[in-house]
């Protein structure tokens, strides 16, 4: 069993759809059948809630509410515990606010695998996280 974070633009992929719609729902039947545990920050689910609510798309809103929570997803806040490693990866300015936000929830969570499809993402290295991957070549 792995500790797995996705990162927000996954979420996206998996419930709006698109090219990677398929890729994102076979990574998450293989994560099932392993046993593997699903993490993401509060942060995505403020993110992933913009375009359902600036477009009115309730249902939307909605999946995404009932998705985003405990069993299936482990939701970590931005709180005490993580604002620490924020500001340690903000010291690298060419890591944005919200990813640094999304690793810090990341690395407080001791995660085994951040998968995300930002490719200037995927090749950093966090302590606390055992691996940044792209989607692409998400080992599961």
């Amino acid at each position: 069993m792995a500790r797995v974070f996705w990162d927000t633009n996954l979420f996206i992929y998996l419930m709006e759809g698109g090219p990677l719609e398929d890729v994102v729902a076979a990574l998450l039947e293989r994560m099932v059948l392993r046993g593997d545990r699903l993490y993401t920050s509060a942060l995505t689910l403020g993110e992933v809630l913009v375009k359902p609510s600036s477009g009115g798309a309730r249902d939307l809103e909605q999946r995404y509410l009932d998705f985003l929570r405990p069993p299936d997803v482990t939701v970590i806040p931005f709180d005490l515990q993580t604002a620490p490693y924020y500001a340690r990866l903000r010291r690298d300015r060419t890591i944005r606010p919200a990813d640094a936000m999304q690793l810090a929830c990341a690395a407080a969570a001791e995660i085994d695998l951040f998968i995300t499809n930002d490719d200037r993402l995927s090749r950093r290295t966090i302590p606390q996280i055992k691996f940044v991957c792209s989607l692409a070549r998400a080992p599961i």
